[in-house]
């Protein structure tokens, strides 16, 4: 069984981000990049069922510019047998990151498809479903748990109201959610192995796929700064600013 497995760069999770000045962007400039932790669990997911023996080749996808091979040698150290970058400078949105997935999923005819239910940057939580939509694929979203039983795929979803399992049909797509697993580290014998693994690099005008935006973006600014907290002395005057200031109670 081949699994595809989409990642994405983004900035480190560590990292507080700021606007540009003019506020047309966040500042990227000398910022450190990562794979989006979601996606580290994507994969750490398809090398285990790959090292269960239940897949047989574990492909890492990103859509992006050439910087981004930084993020699939990473994928390919951490256990994925090639990559491809379909090269693209322009950010895209999360309707055209499916519809460029979609061409390369049809392409390598995979029975599973794992990636991270969200990125931490645009926090859409989207890519997924309309992956799932364009390639008429069955669908299990922020996965907890995903059990492979011959072409049937049990997943255990993280729900408001606690957990739901569901068993799909495959070919699928399937969303991770934190508890999935814990992804590993990537020891320096893998570092050195992914450099010799296929990475295929290719222009986004191969795909023949409208990506042009449906949005604009008007401005990035920091969230207002949270004013300080005050300290009461009694009950009484907690109940008192509650209802009379905060008027969250009556």
């Amino acid at each position: 069984m081949k699994i595809v497995v989409p990642i994405k760069r983004v900035v480190d999770y560590n990292v507080k981000v700021r606007p540009l000045g003019d506020q047309s962007d966040v500042d990227l400039n000398n910022v450190k990049m990562s794979m989006n932790p979601f996606c580290e669990i994507a994969i750490e997911e398809a090398v285990r069922l790959k090292e269960a023996g239940t897949a047989t080749e574990v492909i890492a996808v990103t859509v992006g510019k050439k910087d981004s091979q930084e993020q699939l040698r990473t994928a390919l150290a951490l256990g994925a047998d090639r990559a491809i970058l379909i090269e693209c400078e322009e950010l895209l949105e999360p309707l055209s990151i499916a519809k460029v997935l979609s061409k390369v999923i049809e392409e390598e005819d995979p029975k599973l498809v794992i990636l991270g239910k969200q990125a931490i940057d645009g926090d859409n939580n989207q890519t997924g479903q309309m992956l799932a939509a364009l390639l008429n694929f069955a669908q299990a979203t922020f996965a907890s748990k995903v059990i492979i039983e011959d072409d049937v795929a049990v997943v255990t979803r993280e729900i408001d109201g606690g957990l739901q399992t569901i068993k799909i049909k495959l070919p699928a797509i399937v969303t991770t959610d934190l508890r999935l697993n814990e992804p590993r580290y990537a020891s320096l014998p893998n570092i050195m192995k992914a450099k010799k693994k296929e990475l295929d690099i290719r222009p986004i005008e191969d795909l023949e796929i409208d990506v042009s935006s449906r949005t604009e973006l008007l401005s990035v600014e920091l969230p207002p700064e949270r004013q300080a907290g005050i300290k009461v002395e009694s009950v009484e005057e907690l109940l008192n600013k509650l209802k009379t200031e905060a008027k969250v109670i009556s």
